[in-house]
């Protein structure tokens, strides 16, 4: 009995079908806006070539000289901070919390953790970091969450240009906050009894606010090679995955706002990026913030649909301490 229920919903070749005619019908006005954007910007291939130009380390220095950016000595300093071994390896800091007994200690590498700050908001606090690992003797995070005003720190004499360098020095990844959300006014409903009762939940990404997000990240993904950022909105996470389906290298997280706070919810957004996956299997969805309300007990079934769809090694779980 129980195994003919659940063949109730497996899903036929017909709809898969029609969801495929929709997505190829030249009629669809969602598909068409999309494509008209990606070839503003000069097509999938000229799009990450240009993003893997800015995004060259070389270029990003280069352009903090040309800048005359006050941030440049301390990413040079960086540089030789890493090149010199000053920061401590994962071996001696082992041995430092653990004494004589780390090397008889068996470490789970398959289930490793990765220290996460939230949020970096301007590029002075980084070394401030990096110089107390060195005289410490920490370790350095491996993953920072920026939520500054995009347009606030480019302006702030090469605060996005040195970040981004320093990142690839210390070897760490990053996601930058699009200032494109609901946050900038056209969500009405923020801050109101409406929200405060549950009716209008999340920052929101209202009517055209999904294209002007692409087109955003398109911006400062070609300009300054910038490839994860935050996603926050259902729009903006179908946007996302499409572009990534066209061939665009675009990478995101999807924020701890967009509530995904059970298994079911987790099982919709796997589901989503597994369809739009490209032909190797990869997707763009690479982080997923669980809400700061889940137990232990979702975490593990969310792991396990996440392996099931053979997203184990593609999308980390990301969940706020």
């Amino acid at each position: 009995m129980s195994d003919d229920l659940r063949k109730k919903l497996k899903i036929s070749q017909k709809r898969f079908k029609e969801i495929n005619d929709f997505l190829l019908d030249p009629k669809n006005e969602q598909v068409k806006e999309l494509l008209k954007l990606v070839r503003k910007y000069g097509g999938p291939a000229a799009i990450n070539r240009k993003a893997a130009k800015a995004r060259k380390l070389e270029n990003l220095i280069g352009r903090l000289e040309k800048e005359k950016s006050p941030y440049l000595r301390d990413v040079m300093w960086l540089m030789e901070q890493r090149d010199s071994g000053a920061f401590i390896s994962i071996k001696d800091y082992r041995k430092k919390v653990l004494g004589r007994g780390a090397a008889r200690k068996r470490f789970n590498m398959k289930n490793a953790v990765t220290l996460e700050i939230s949020a970096l908001q301007f590029f002075p606090y980084l070394i401030a970091e990096a110089r107390q690992a060195i005289k410490e003797r920490e370790l350095m995070p491996g993953r920072f969450i920026r939520v500054r005003n995009m347009k606030e720190q480019i302006a702030d004499k090469g605060d996005t240009l040195a970040v981004a360098a320093s990142m690839q020095i210390i070897g760490a990844s990053y996601v930058e906050t699009l200032d494109t959300k609901g946050t900038d006014g056209s969500n009405c409903h923020l801050g109101g009894p409406e929200t405060i009762t549950g009716y209008f939940g999340g920052v929101g990404q209202p009517n055209d606010h999904a294209i002007r997000w692409a087109e955003e990240y398109l911006h400062y993904y070609t300009t300054y090679g910038i490839r994860q950022v935050l996603n926050v909105n259902a729009g903006t996470i179908m946007v996302a995955y499409l572009l990534h389906r066209l061939g665009i290298d675009n990478e995101f997280k999807i924020s701890v706002y967009m509530g995904n706070d059970n298994p079911y919810a987790v099982m919709w957004t796997l589901l989503g990026a597994k369809m739009f996956a490209r032909n190797d299997g990869t997707t763009s969805l690479i982080g997923l913030n669980l809400s700061n309300s889940v137990n232990n007990d979702t975490i593990i079934k969310a792991s396990k649909i996440r392996k099931a769809l053979g997203l184990e090694k593609m999308v980390r779980f990301e969940h706020h301490i």
